[in-house]
């Protein structure tokens, strides 16, 4: 019974992570209230879509590319039945927009956020790939944790930290870098090629588990070893998702 409560708790505590992964993250939509109500702003998008904007409210978007100091460029929203749309072009996948969103209130031109909002776009990522690699990396942080909680409670940990690893090795360093490959057209770009930090993070999970890995090949894993693994591996999952993530430079020519 011990065991079951165990993997119960493991994996509530994995869903948590995973949502605040996801909501701390910053291609997670911009939530923005107007009269009231909760309207959200993409910052995400797809290459070769144009990312639209649906709003109570005509008014127009301004933006430019991410990093550059060009002219901004205006997109008006317009009434199509009862929402106001204007779309964003589409970006080459990496590539990034700076925007902002000012409504027709009150005879008033308003703007909806504080400061400019960052949209990202990305290559399309077959479902089936992108659902395989979040499985098995979310699957990867269950088993750290239960391997955890098992070292706490005195369990043999050979097996536990054996799958702990191997899940890590393949959805940070098989899956992920080929849904790296169809979003950002590169396998891999943490280091030593770049600062892309979820490539970065990944490699620092696998790594911290190398050791208590080693250690259970041989039949002597510690309890030590496995806390300190696991609490190097929480510290970089609460860093938010795709922070440092692949991004397109633009040149100069690009800039008004």
């Amino acid at each position: 019974m011990r065991k079951v409560l165990l993997w119960i708790i493991a994996f509530i505590f994995t869903i948590a992570l995973a949502a605040y992964q996801r909501i701390t993250g910053p291609t997670y939509p911009k939530h923005v209230k107007i009269d009231g109500k909760t309207y959200r702003l993409p910052r995400s998008g797809t290459s070769g879509q144009d990312a639209c904007i649906k709003l109570p409210y005509t008014g127009k978007i301004l933006y430019r590319h991410h990093g550059t100091r060009e002219k901004l460029k205006e997109i008006p929203l317009k009434m199509e039945g009862k929402w106001a749309k204007g779309c964003l072009p589409t970006e080459p996948p990496a590539g990034k927009l700076d925007y902002e969103v000012v409504l027709n209130m009150g005879g008033k031109q308003v703007p909806i956020t504080k400061n400019m909002v960052t949209i990202r776009f990305k290559g399309r990522v077959p479902p089936l790939v992108l659902i395989l690699h979040i499985l098995v990396i979310f699957s990867a942080m269950l088993l750290a944790t239960r391997t955890m909680l098992a070292a706490l409670y005195r369990e043999p940990l050979r097996g536990y930290v054996l799958w702990t690893f191997y899940f890590f090795l393949a959805g940070a360093f098989l899956l992920g870098p080929i849904v790296q490959k169809f979003a950002f057209g590169v396998f891999w770009s943490g280091f030593p090629f770049g600062i892309d930090l979820t490539d970065n993070k990944s490699l620092i999970a696998l790594l911290a588990w190398l050791y208590p890995y080693i250690k259970a090949l041989k039949g002597k894993v510690t309890r030590k070893s496995v806390f300190v693994a696991w609490a190097i591996m929480l510290i970089i999952f609460l860093i938010p998702h795709s922070l440092l993530g692949s991004e397109l430079k633009y040149t100069n020519s690009s800039q008004g």
